[in-house]
């Protein structure tokens, strides 16, 4: 039972959401051989004032 999480910073699309959790579901199914039905992807979207760099909140730049 893979569990895949992927964070990410706010701005996506639902499509765009749609298409990473199908698109990574293919590729745990294809490299790993597990079945889909028993794939986890978990998106965890993080707010530009939630995440920093070099000192630097994203939202500040």
């Amino acid at each position: 039972m893979p569990f895949v999480t992927i964070k990410f910073l706010e701005g996506r699309t639902d499509e765009q959401k749609k298409a990473v959790v199908q698109d990574v579901t293919e590729a745990v199914f294809k490299n790993l051989g597990a079945p889909k039905e028993n794939i986890h992807v978990i998106l965890e979207e993080m707010k530009k004032t939630d995440y920093g760099v070099g000192g630097v909140r994203k939202s500040d730049i």
